[in-house]
């Protein structure tokens, strides 16, 4: 909200000034346009400023609506607002974004308007404001990326599950008195880590011995998740997912499941990059099972022994070849980032003949 009123009160400002300048100009043809001072009273002051506080905040005023539209009361009072005249038919969040639109149309108003000047010390200071603006856009973009994926990470900490091991393989007992020492090891946090990047995610079906299992995959720029789809309305806790506002950066797919009240329970450990073999599956090779639109994903550890496999199927062959591609260059960029890391750790200095 104060960021909105923020933006407001500048843009305002802006608008008498200028519309003062041109009333000055008009009843005293003698008075020369004096633009300078209206841009830069503005373009070096709070103007660029005010906008990149309402653009960090423009993701979370979406989220906090998307909130406030599943109350009765809000959604008929929302209504009533957007019948009048002055919204132009427009909705609420259509009025939300225009000033991101508006930030980036700055440099275009500058460079028309040092078009026209004629002054060659005008147009050098119309020029150095121009570049101060675009420079302000290019430092938005990159806040603007990192904040969008923090949230859509803090997001997928509350729709996926991560079981104790005991529950997610009846392999491995662990007694009751010794449990609490065990749960103390959040796998959650592995989510928390700003700098990850969700590179690709959906719905995949998973073969069983004796079914095809609804599953959730998410390939991450270090690892690959799948998890097993649950619709139930409440998670482990106890709190209602359905209430949870969707982060509007996920997927469409994503977002409606979130909406149903689905979460994602991790089905196996996470996927290294650099231990995930990827195998593509011929349609005369599991005629037997009648799959289609098949691929292999095998787990193997450092000693390169395969300790999971997983046949996976997706709805087309087009979506299959995306899921791979996917994959498959995730793997080479990962691949490539480390092996630079290693060469520049071992680049020691060359010893001397003498030591």
């Amino acid at each position: 909200m104060q960021a909105t009123t923020g933006v407001q009160q500048i843009s305002l400002s802006f608008l008498k000034m200028f519309f003062e300048t041109v009333k000055k100009h008009v009843s005293k043809s003698n008075s020369p346009m004096d633009f300078s001072s209206i841009l830069r009273t503005f373009f070096q002051g709070d103007l660029c400023q005010t906008h990149q506080i309402y653009c960090l905040n423009y993701t979370s005023a979406v989220f906090y609506l998307e909130k406030l539209r599943q109350r009765e009361d809000f959604g008929i009072y929302l209504k009533w607002c957007e019948q009048n005249e002055q919204c132009k038919r427009l909705h609420l969040p259509e009025l939300l974004v225009a000033p991101l639109h508006r930030l980036t149309r700055y440099p275009l108003l500058l460079n028309n308007i040092w078009k026209r000047s004629t002054d060659e010390t005008e147009k050098s200071f119309i020029q150095s404001l121009k570049e101060k603006v675009e420079k302000s856009i290019r430092d938005l973009e990159g806040k603007v990326k990192w904040l969008d994926n923090f949230q859509k990470f803090r997001q997928l900490q509350e729709v996926i599950i991560w079981p104790q091991v005991w529950d997610r393989d009846k392999r491995f007992f662990v007694p009751e008195c010794l449990k609490q020492n065990l749960r103390e090891n959040s796998s959650e946090n592995i989510l928390s880590s700003a700098s990850r990047l969700l590179l690709h995610e959906g719905r995949l079906m998973l073969a069983e011995s004796t079914r095809l299992l609804d599953v959730y995959l998410f390939l991450f720029d270090d690892f690959l998740l799948i998890t097993k789809i649950k619709r139930n309305k409440k998670k482990y806790g106890g709190s209602d997912t359905s209430l949870i506002p969707v982060c509007p950066s996920l997927t469409p797919e994503l977002q409606s499941f979130i909406r149903e009240g689905g979460f994602c329970t991790v089905l196996d450990q996470p996927i290294p990059l650099d231990r995930l073999v990827l195998k593509n599956v011929e349609p005369i090779q599991v005629t037997v099972s009648s799959l289609r639109n098949a691929f292999l994903i095998q787990h193997e550890n450092r000693y390169q022994q395969c300790i999971a496999v997983f046949l996976l199927q997706a709805q087309t062959e087009t979506a299959k070849k995306a899921w791979m591609s996917q994959i498959e260059t995730a793997i080479s960029n990962y691949t490539t980032q480390h092996q630079t890391k290693k060469s520049t750790a071992f680049c020691f200095p060359t010893e001397s003949s003498e030591i």
